[in-house]
């Protein structure tokens, strides 16, 4: 089976339209968490639950920009459709039948980018001379797609230096211990931990994407205990 760098869903209308959706790029991804921001300050269920209903109709300006105002879209689509719209579109997981808080559950079921420079990253991956311009690199790629762009590079350059390195005689893994390499898999083992963990190898930094490459993890029919 061929390895993804993502996975995608499907949806459907009130009305039967089947719509494809995906991690959502990084356009809208930015405008999703300025939405999301209010649903932590929300009163109660249903005030978090409106929040995250604009957080869901920003994200059918990818998936279907006919609907554009809240009202439009709870027309055509259930709270359930609307809890599976904001998992796939930016790692937000709520279960409608929890007996836990709405708002709860958003905060702590969700993937923390707080911690990443996203300028820097951006601007690393804008070097490869693939877009014209950082609008349109951020209309082009999602989060996960960025991410498995700035790893193949990383990667190439490095074993590039490993080569010319061999040829003078230094083995530059010993030399360097590969740390450039280990900042970044500290740096998206406590992004997906939500800040519990920098270490790569910890079970709970293995979720959604990271988790269907390594083979299990948190949401790949693997469950845990949180213990801190």
């Amino acid at each position: 089976m061929a390895t993804r760098v993502y996975e995608t869903a499907i949806i459907k209308l009130i009305d039967g339209t089947l719509i494809e959706i995906s991690p959502l790029k990084i356009k809208y991804l930015r405008q999703f968490m300025d939405a999301f921001e209010f649903v932590k300050t929300a009163k109660d269920d249903d005030e978090a639950i409106f929040f995250l209903s604009e957080c869901a109709r920003v994200c059918m300006q990818q998936y279907y920009p006919s609907i554009k105002t809240i009202s439009e879209l709870e027309d055509n689509v259930d709270l359930k459709t609307i809890y599976k719209i904001i998992d796939v579109a930016a790692g937000v997981k709520i279960q409608k039948e929890s007996n836990q808080e709405v708002k709860e559950q958003a905060i702590s079921g969700g993937a923390d980018w707080s911690g990443l420079d996203l300028v820097k990253l951006e601007a690393e991956v804008f070097l490869t001379g693939i877009w014209k311009n950082y609008e349109e690199m951020e209309a082009s790629i999602s989060m996960p797609e960025l991410t498995s762009i700035i790893e193949t590079k990383r990667e190439l350059d490095y074993n590039e230096k490993k080569f010319f390195a061999a040829i003078q005689g230094v083995d530059l893994d010993k030399q360097t211990g590969k740390s450039d390499q280990n900042a970044w898999e500290k740096m998206k083992a406590k992004v997906f931990s939500k800040g519990k963990t920098s270490n790569p190898n910890d079970i709970i930094s293995l979720q959604g994407a990271a988790a269907k490459k390594a083979g299990f993890g948190i949401g790949m029919g693997l469950s845990y205990e949180d213990l801190t």
